[in-house]
Formats: structure tokens, sequence, C-alpha cells
């Protein structure tokens, strides 16, 4: 599914359960020294999906650790990043002289729980969604382009983004079919940033983040690939 949300150049790699081959390198595993069987199984899977998505770029394999407020740390001169859910682990690569900063997210079609909409959303976007057709959970799908905001922000900016600093507003494509028949919703979003937007690398402030998304196979994905 995420090759199909990026440019060229961008390396990807994604896995639907967890695979016998995927290992964590000896300098990971501190980051699962206190962690159940279930995290450890989500954290291996997708450093296993990053290393593979780096040498799609031609990137060997290296440890991939974690650094301030969880950003993966990545090869020098590589930006990427990490999703995983319920039956899904991902990551999206690229050269930073190519892409700027990449964010994605993976969250399982579904509604959220009571009460977590109006704490991880604006008004405007609540009023919105309201209008909205049935078919997709399109709170869910607030929530993930959220967090890929997020993922894609903080790298270049080191500073937290809340829930309420970015207003969301998605298109929708025509309805699609997958080769296995199932009907896929896919579209656009734009994230519009409410706070300072300066960042530390030297290049434009971050006014907007544009992205993409897809719905397939019980799950939502959404990108940002910033070039």
């Amino acid at each position: 599914m995420i090759e199909l949300l990026f440019p060229r150049g961008v390396g990807t790699a994604e896995s639907f359960g967890d695979p016998d081959d995927a290992v964590l390198l000896p300098a990971e595993e501190s980051l699962v020294s206190r962690a159940v069987e279930k995290r450890r199984r989500e954290v291996t899977t997708a450093r296993h999906c990053g290393r593979t998505a780096l040498g799609r770029i031609g990137v060997g394999p290296e440890p991939i650790l974690r650094g301030e407020r969880g950003m993966p740390l990545w090869p020098s001169n590589v930006v990427g990043s990490l999703t995983h859910c319920d039956g899904y682990r991902a990551a999206a690569v690229a050269y930073a002289m190519q892409v700027r900063s990449i964010g994605i997210d993976a969250e399982p079609h579904a509604a959220l729980p009571d009460g977590v909409l109006d704490h991880t959303s604006l008004a405007a976007e609540r009023e919105v969604l309201a209008g909205r057709s049935g078919d997709l959970h399109w709170d869910r799908l607030l929530f993930c382009a959220k967090e890929a905001t997020y993922k894609a922000w903080f790298p270049l900016t080191r500073r937290w983004l809340g829930f309420e600093d970015a207003h969301i507003t998605f298109t929708r494509d025509a309805a699609t079919a997958a080769p296995d028949g199932e009907t896929v919703a896919a579209g656009t979003f734009t994230s519009q940033i409410l706070i300072d937007p300066a960042t530390l690398d030297g290049g434009a402030p971050l006014l907007t983040l544009p992205g993409r998304w897809l719905i397939a196979g019980g799950l939502i994905l959404t990108t940002i690939a910033l070039v």
C-alpha cells in the first residue's frame, strides 16, 4: 500500500505481520529492554521495515535508534518515518537532498473511542467531518493525519505540535478497486500550521504540509513527503 503514496526516490517497506527474519540489531535491544512481547514485536518489525526501506535507496543496514520524543535516528543525510499498529508496520526513507522530511502513520479503519475526537481536533474540523459521508471513519482518518503531520514537523523544528496546532482539510479521489476487487478510498490532505512555522534547517517555514491518505484492507495510512 505505502509505495502508492510517495514520489520516486522514497524507499518504502511494509509488513502485515511479524516475519521470523525480523530481528533487532544489538544496539537496538535497549529500545525494548522493558517492553512487553507485543511492543517488542512492533518495534522489531518496524525497524526491520526501516532497514529494508534503507536498502531500497542504497543504504546499508544500520541501527535505528530513538531520539528526542521518540524520533527515529536515521543514518547521516537520510530522513524517514516509522509506524505500526495492529496488523501493520511500515517505514519510508529518502535522501535529505531529495526530500526534506517524511511523516507516516497507520491506524485501524475504525471509529475513535468516545470522547477522543473532541480532544484531538479543532471545532472547525469537527464541523466539516459532521457533514461527510458515513462510509468512512473520518474521525480516525483525521487523527491519523495529525500524527503524520507531527512526525514530519518535529525533525525540522524540534518543537511540540499539539492536535490543536494544525488545521487539516481533506479531499477525496474517485473510488478505485484494488487487484483483489476491494474498493479503495484515497485522497489528499493539507495541514495548515497554526503556530510559529520556523524551522531549524534554514529552509522555508512550515506554513502548510501536504499529504496523501489511503484506506484499504481495514487500515488507514497517511503520508507526508516535504520536498
